[in-house]
């Protein structure tokens, strides 16, 4: 247990964090893989390049070290990161090495502000915050391994078949190579695919969105093509896929895993909003509903730029058939032909109204896509009363960060 000068010395120094949070992570990430770079294998290096991970990083230290008293009230952010520790193979002797240059960081960082008393003081509260994501992350390894169908590290899958779902997202329907049973999953929970491009000296990771009902003997993963925008580099591995992963080929994966889920009684009605590849992880949470036969009340609003790139749209329309689900599409720059859509909304965005509109009385919220849409819909709910227990998403930071009026995060795979 850290002592309570550890813990005021640490509390101390969270100010000078909030403000420099950035630049120790920054000069952390560039220690950590000129000593070690066999570590690369384990991070995105486009959300490197684009500050991504320096960015998370520096607020999950900082809500760490603000909690020291009582982890379990960030317990959920804890969760949240061990799953991805997890699915990306992050091991319990790494966790020292991440210390010690995290205390070299801050102290080429701080200079001499950073005294012997606050680096030791800091290095006793690391260990503790480590402790309680290593406890977190055996469960979830035990968990993943010891169930039916459930395997440890990475497993082979062949692709069974590849669907063009639109311009700029195909689907990858993945079954066990050794023809074993495939592991359950929640509904809004990811696989991490772990592919070796040939050329590039680092395994490539990415977790990508299970887009279908779990309970079926393959798993299937809906990828967007990124293109190149501005300082954004084209996506690596999701353009490698889309070219040159095809059916019969292999692909390894780790198990699933993810906190985005619904965890619902069958009775309370579900507005889903997506925007762009947004709608892979809530796909699986309709199709989920629809291959157990529930009568839950659900409302499905889709957002993209036109129909050229919508996805599913065809498997929505015959969803809205049923008189339990109603379907509405918000397209931006909408074609002739798409303005015919029989589920057309309105042109433009997803706004405040059009979610109040659709909303029926004491709805559970779930959404994701890409950071402007997710700020506009958090904003949009808070605004309109809905508390926290009835708001689901999955975004890449901070939940304040949706409050904010620049873009800094990521939104769904």
């Amino acid at each position: 247990m850290l002592s309570r000068k550890d813990k005021d010395i640490v509390a101390s120094t969270l100010p000078v964090l909030a403000q420099k949070g950035e630049q120790i992570t920054r000069r952390f990430y560039q220690l950590l893989f000129e000593s070690h770079p066999e570590l690369l294998n384990l991070f995105n290096q486009a959300n490197q390049h684009q500050g991504r991970q320096q960015t998370a990083l520096a607020q999950a230290i900082y809500a760490a070290a603000a909690h020291l008293d009582d982890v379990n009230a960030i317990r959920s952010t804890v969760v949240r990161i061990a799953e991805k520790h997890r699915a990306l193979g992050v091991q319990p002797e790494q966790y020292p090495i991440v210390g010690e240059t995290l205390l070299l960081a801050m102290r080429d960082v701080l200079g001499s502000a950073a005294t012997p008393e606050i680096l030791d003081a800091w290095a006793r509260a690391y260990g503790q915050i480590a402790d309680a994501f290593i406890t977190v992350e055996a469960e979830l390894y035990k968990q993943a391994a010891e169930q039916v169908g459930g395997w440890q590290g990475e497993r082979a899958f062949v692709v069974r078949d590849k669907v063009k779902e639109s311009d700029v997202i195909t689907s990858f329907y993945l079954e066990p190579q050794d023809g074993g049973p495939v592991a359950q999953y929640a509904p809004g929970q990811y696989l991490t695919v772990v592919v070796r491009i040939p050329g590039h000296p680092y395994v490539q990771r990415r977790h990508y969105s299970l887009s279908d009902a779990p309970g079926k003997p393959y798993y299937r993963i809906s990828v967007k093509r990124e293109a190149a925008i501005g300082e954004k580099p084209a996506g690596l591995v999701s353009n490698y896929l889309h070219d040159h992963v095809h059916i019969g080929d292999i692909l390894y994966a780790t198990p699933p895993a993810g906190d985005f889920r619904l965890d619902l009684d069958d009775q309370t009605p579900v507005v889903f909003l997506s925007g762009g590849v947004g709608m892979t992880p809530l796909m699986s949470m309709v199709e989920a509903e629809a291959y157990r036969g529930t009568r839950r009340r659900m409302v499905y609003v889709h957002s993209a730029l036109s129909g050229a790139v919508h996805a599913f749209d065809a498997r929505l329309r015959e969803l809205a058939q049923q008189s339990e689900f109603t379907y509405h599409v918000v397209y931006e720059r909408p074609s002739a032909d798409d303005r015919t859509h029989p589920y057309l909304a309105k042109e433009g965005f997803v706004d405040r109204d059009l979610i109040k509109q659709v909303s029926p009385a004491g709805a559970v919220y779930a959404f994701c896509g890409p950071t402007p849409f997710m700020r506009t819909v958090y904003r949009s709910l808070r605004e309109m009363g809905v508390p926290d227990e009835r708001i689901r998403f999955e975004f890449f930071g901070p939940t304040q960060q949706l409050l904010e009026s620049e873009p800094v995060g990521a939104g769904c795979r």
